[in-house]
């Protein structure tokens, strides 16, 4: 129900006026939250029952000026250049051609280049006559296979045969029967099981490099983004945790989400627990009891694995649920800073609570997001909307300028209006409190005037972790942990090879035949963190 409130001239807005028209507001604001939660009720029920809940349809951009629909600042989108697009390509044959029958008197000019890209896609099935002989003793030898022709983990599958399995489940996104059903037209006899087998078994080489790049990855950023999304695991809710930078990616999938199991994400498979100045600065910010405190800081003060650390507690009687969380908490994060992580790491966030660690930056298009949300009573409601929403770009813009050419002049100017457009009033209690939450987090949303290295918005995470969502809705989750892992192994390793330049094919085809022509992944992260000329700037207080 929409209700379009009257529009009052100003000599007839007594103070009574003033007030119903905000009460009316209150309750509008109240009866969309209301219509909204019966909505998805509704939604909820239509589901169990097996039926389509209601549809959710787009608003038409036909009518959407073409300046619009272009890239984020008018004009053609990113990518559309014109470019060579043979220019840069390795030219495997040259096949010169020459016309037939020429008549007698022909002068030959040259030739005129013309590049036909080609795909090769055929089976090749090999039987090895492996040699024995047998030596002075009674011992014997067998000849071994040429290098590179299995995979490191052996078996009757070739190693480019392996990659490209990996290539096309991880990469294509192909499911399991349909990557089986395109084998068998190829002529490759396999089965259901020996798929799997390959896809989930004997990864612990590829596993290893993903511990290996968020360890190097965490060493070598001044910044990191994160986000979450739903992640289904044996047919319940779980979620996926992404971090990275333009330096690298790493996902891992848990069953919950919180700001324990962020920081359990962060130290990656070994938990390490440590009391330091870090460790204290936390529990001091989150209030933990001196007496808690004064029991932690008698004894041992580095805790290796989880079994260590509840051992710990155990030992000085701490059970209380609250104080074992923010103590737990306070020791992570202390371990994080024992192994070299930065305590002025930044985290940057869509706000999220259990991203607010160390110094935690917030995204501007989530701050502004309830804005575009909201849905206007009248005209007068629309334009406060349009006003407040173009305030707010305005600055957004100066804070760009200002991260790409710093100036210290400026940064009282900018803060002088955040404060100006947060502190604003304007009847509205909706566009009020999103005003106070901007307010709220102003440490946060301004992070960029001391840290300009860092960006505005969390939109690079948001597309990486969007592969998890087109997998959920292509086949749902995963059903076992093999699986899962391997998912997260490889959405990994695929994601840094992008950032860092290198073909995922070419990477698969190298870690699979153990040639290790390519340098490790988190070599390769330091050595574009060296090259890079960002400077890393102090850390602001967190508030």
């Amino acid at each position: 129900m929409k209700l379009e409130l009257p529009d009052i001239p100003a000599e007839e807005r007594t103070p009574l006026v003033e007030t119903l028209l905000g009460l009316l507001r209150v309750q509008q604001d109240r009866i969309q939250q209301l219509e909204g939660t019966v909505q998805q009720l509704r939604d909820e029920i239509a589901l169990l029952k097996r039926q389509k809940p209601r549809p959710d349809i787009k608003p038409s951009i036909l009518e959407v000026p073409p300046a619009k629909t272009s890239g984020p600042e008018g004009g053609k989108r990113p990518g559309s250049a014109k470019r060579p697009k043979t220019a840069e390509l390795h030219i495997h044959q040259e096949v010169p051609l020459h016309p037939q029958d020429l008549p007698v008197g022909a002068t030959f000019r040259g030739y005129e280049a013309y590049v036909v890209q080609e795909l090769q896609i055929q089976n090749e099935n090999t039987r090895y006559l492996r040699a024995r002989y047998d030596l002075p003793g009674g011992s014997s030898v067998l000849a071994p296979f040429p290098a590179g022709v299995l995979p490191v983990e052996g078996g009757h599958f070739g190693a480019n045969l392996i990659a490209y399995i990996l290539d096309q489940y991880h990469q294509a996104q192909v499911t399991e029967p349909l990557l089986l059903a395109q084998l068998w037209e190829y002529g490759i006899d396999i089965s259901a099981g020996q798929l799997h087998r390959i896809l989930t078994e004997n990864r612990d080489y590829f596993h290893q490099e993903k511990g290996e790049v968020l360890a190097a990855g965490l060493m070598e950023s001044s910044y990191l983004g994160t986000d979450d999304t739903g992640a289904r695991h044996r047919g319940r809710n779980g979620y996926c945790t992404a971090l990275g930078n333009e330096l690298f990616a790493y996902f891992e999938s848990t069953d919950s989400k919180s700001r324990l199991n962020f920081l359990q994400v962060l130290q990656g498979s070994q938990h390490d627990y440590a009391i330091n100045e870090t460790t204290l600065a936390y529990w001091k910010r989150q209030e933990l009891a001196a007496a808690v405190v004064e029991q932690l800081t008698q004894g041992p003060q580095e805790f290796v694995g989880d079994q260590a650390w509840q051992a710990r507690l155990s030992a000085v009687a701490i059970t209380n649920e609250r104080h074992v969380l923010i103590a737990t908490e306070g020791a992570l994060i202390g371990g994080l800073v024992a192994r070299g992580v930065s305590p002025e790491l930044v985290v940057l966030s869509d706000g999220a609570p259990q991203f607010v660690i160390l110094v935690h930056a917030s995204c501007w298009v989530h701050a502004e997001r309830p804005l575009a949300k909201l849905v206007p009573y009248n005209e007068e409601h629309r334009a406060v909307i349009e006003t407040v929403r173009t305030h707010i770009w305005e600055l957004y813009q100066d804070l760009k300028a200002y991260r790409l050419k710093p100036d210290e002049t400026q940064q009282g100017v900018l803060e002088a209006r955040f404060d100006a457009l947060v502190e604003q009033r304007t009847g509205y209690p909706t566009i009020n409190s999103v005003l106070k939450e901007m307010r709220d987090h102003k440490a946060d949303l301004l992070r960029v005037l001391q840290r300009p290295e860092v960006p505005l918005h969390n939109n690079a995470m948001e597309s990486d972790i969007r592969e998890y969502v087109k997998r959920r809705k292509i086949s749902g989750g995963t059903r076992n942990d093999a699986g899962r892992r391997c998912r997260d192994t490889f959405a990994s390793l695929k994601k840094t090879c992008r950032k860092l330049g290198v073909r995922f094919w070419d990477y698969l085809q190298d870690r699979v035949r153990g040639l290790g022509n390519i340098p490790r992944l988190a070599e390769l992260i330091r050595q574009k963190a060296r090259q890079s000329s960002t400077p890393v700037g102090q850390a602001a207080p967190i508030n």
